[in-house]
């Protein structure tokens, strides 16, 4: 079994970026915040984007959450690790400030990004959210392609009001089935 600065050096060093990943993996699970953060925070600039991804799935397990590391990774280029960065951002629990923070960028991201597999991580982490200051962006959403309408339309769960109601009336009458259908299951259960 190696070592603590062992693998510190591994997430530092080694030449293959699997490795890199798997050892900032073990230091996240062997705990020790400080260790854990500082080697998170080092992939989340390494040269490989399949280090900085796999950062982004182990950032629910740091504590405190990472947000700036994480907001940094949402305007990554490579748009697998924005998509990776925006689900995790939708699967903590943010406060305050953070969670305004957190949502205007989410936002941000579902109404501009152009890899539409990011908008829909994005629009899929408002809902996660709830917050009602990512509903517009949600709305939006129900009008960019099917997978991203579907996903809004999903995404309108925790969400009420007359723009909702009319959102979900139109997601009715979609052209794609799976947006239809997502909109009657969602308009069914809230019945």
């Amino acid at each position: 079994m190696a070592s603590d600065s062992e693998l510190d050096f591994a997430v530092r060093t080694h030449a293959d970026p699997r490795v890199r990943g798997a050892a900032l993996g073990a230091v996240v699970r062997r705990g020790g915040a400080r260790r854990a953060r500082a080697a998170w925070q080092r992939a989340t600039t390494d040269p490989t984007p399949a280090v900085r991804r796999r950062a982004t799935e182990l950032a629910t397990q740091i504590d405190p959450a990472p947000v700036v590391g994480l907001l940094q990774l949402l305007a990554d280029a490579e748009p697998l690790v924005a998509e990776s960065a925006a689900w995790a951002l939708g699967e903590i629990e943010w406060t305050g400030r953070t969670r305004a923070r957190v949502v205007g960028a989410l936002a941000a991201t579902a109404r501009t990004h152009p890899d539409p597999l990011v908008r829909e991580s994005a629009v899929a982490a408002l809902g996660a959210i709830g917050d009602a200051r990512g509903l517009p962006a949600v709305l939006a959403a129900c009008e960019d392609r099917p997978a991203i309408r579907r996903r809004a339309v999903l995404a309108l769960a925790p969400f009420d009001g007359p723009e909702v109601d009319a959102a979900l009336a139109l997601a009715l009458t979609d052209s794609d089935w799976q947006v239809r259908q997502a909109a009657e299951d969602l308009t069914q259960s809230q019945t």
